[in-house]
């Protein structure tokens, strides 16, 4: 009964708050201005704000609801889709599953423990001459209680939980990178279906001047050479709409295989909408570079890994302590010899307790190996938020790029379409030769796809901001 008492004390001072633990107290990831650090060994840049420009233009939309702003039904369909039938989250699920059967062993660790037992055995017993035959049977029941007197059980439980939640928002990242991926390949099929109808005119066109400069030289009137120019230009034309098509082609298969769709049900969702690249509408970008690093979930991953570590060291060193165990057993035991059966009841409690002697060095090396696993877990967060910060940075600079260029493109655009216009007119009445009609022909062909070229970068760029920003995942 004594035994009981103190130990139940025990057991309620390591249930106290201020109990002390063995290892570190995590206190969050490193210092961003830690004075040990140099500037390019910071986690993020000093400044309060972004370095490149902001977007401007329009009302700026929710983050977490960015794919609706699209107003493309076969984009949500296909985001959708490719979600639920993603390996990458599926498998970032199953590792949830998996850390939590973890935490709550983890858990299970610190209560007490009940096991049945049972047994039966046959022997002899020897008296002087005479020997006697025994049937034993036994069953009963052993209990089992380690107290956490210096806290290793709560490290293992800190680091059991810290891993979970870091598989959590490992699943959240893993939805944004899918939404992400499946939105750029649609971008780059609706960006090829742009690109074949302006193949598609360029062809008509060419295919249409060598038709006339065809039965102009069978008249006599243009030169042989002449007909040969525009039959090769018309060829030229046609291969280059047969080769667009195909990659179209292969974007659809792209699609597919992202949404584990079959091909006609995709092919009809594409159809059912317009052509044409989507048109974003714009999200604030309202995150410092220091609010950032709890914005994105892989750097929240990343900083649950490195609490993780920490109580991992807790662990290492609480095995260098000494461990007390309250042991209990009751067990009702059956005896028959001849002609006498009996039960006998046996029951024990008691403490038990576990003092590391000598190991040579193997409890102190695992400590030595935990925290060389903390520093691992501190330089994979320092990269992954610098890494953060700069895919941010990277994609407002291609963003505010390509919204300028995108104005004098369409300048570009529509000036060589006028010279072709004219060009063509002047080619149909005598006044201006053919070498002149293709030149301007293969300006304005070239201005038309880096229009498309500029505004595929836009949007593009707009998915690369919204995926560096962590997109719309809530903890």
């Amino acid at each position: 009964m004594r035994w009981l008492i103190l130990l139940a004390a025990l057991s309620g001072l390591t249930a106290c708050a201020g109990w002390p633990r063995v290892g570190p107290d995590y206190t969050g990831p490193p210092s961003m201005n830690a004075p040990a650090l140099t500037a390019t060994e910071t986690a993020a840049p000093k400044s309060a704000g972004w370095q490149a420009p902001l977007p401007h233009g329009g009302q700026a939309a929710d983050l977490s609801r960015w794919w609706q702003q699209f107003g493309d039904l076969a984009l949500d369909a296909l985001i959708f889709t490719a979600q639920g039938a993603s390996p990458s989250i599926a498998q970032a699920g199953a590792r949830i599953e998996q850390a939590r059967s973890v935490a709550v062993a983890a858990d299970a660790a610190g209560w007490p423990s009940v096991d049945a037992t049972a047994s039966a055995s046959r022997g002899t017993l020897n008296f002087g001459t005479d020997i006697l035959l025994v049937n034993q049977a036994r069953a009963g029941l052993q209990a089992g209680w380690e107290l956490d007197l210096f806290g290793r059980i709560r490290r293992e439980r800190e680091a059991a939980q810290a891993r979970l939640e870091a598989r959590t928002d490992e699943w959240h990242e893993a939805r944004v990178s899918v939404a992400a991926e499946v939105a750029s390949q649609y971008l780059q099929f609706r960006y090829c279906e742009t690109l074949v109808v302006i193949s598609r005119a360029d062809a008509e066109s060419r295919a249409g001047t060598a038709s006339v400069t065809i039965k102009a030289a069978q008249a006599g009137f243009q030169a042989p050479a002449a007909a040969a120019l525009t039959q090769a230009s018309a060829a030229e034309a046609a291969s280059r709409l047969t080769a667009q098509r195909a990659d179209c082609e292969l974007s659809i298969k792209a699609l597919v295989a992202l949404t584990g769709q079959d091909e006609p049900t995709v092919r009809q969702w594409l159809t059912a909408t317009s052509g044409g690249l989507p048109v974003p509408k714009a999200f604030n970008v309202t995150a410092v570079p220091a609010a950032l690093l709890s914005q994105r979930p892989d750097l929240a991953a990343a900083e649950r890994a490195l609490a993780a570590a920490s109580a991992d060291i807790g662990v290492a060193e609480g095995d260098r302590y000494p461990r007390l165990s309250l042991l209990g057993s009751v067990a009702p035991l059956g005896l028959r010899t001849g002609s006498f059966s009996g039960t006998l009841l046996t029951w024990s409690i008691g403490p038990s307790l576990s003092l590391p002697i000598f190991d040579a060095g193997r409890r102190a090396a695992n400590v030595d190996a935990a925290k060389a696993a903390y520093a691992a877990a501190e330089v994979d967060y320092r990269a992954r938020a610098r890494q953060a910060v700069r895919e941010v940075e990277e994609a407002l600079v291609r963003l505010d790029s390509a919204a300028r260029r995108e104005a004098d493109a369409r300048t570009a655009a529509r000036g060589y379409q006028q010279a072709l216009e004219a060009a063509n007119v002047r080619w149909k009445t005598g006044l201006g030769s053919l070498l002149e009609l293709e030149d301007a022909r293969r300006y304005a062909l070239v201005a038309e796809s880096t229009l498309a070229t500029v505004q595929r970068d836009r949007v593009a760029a707009w998915i690369a901001l919204y995926r560096a920003l962590g997109g719309g995942w809530s903890a």
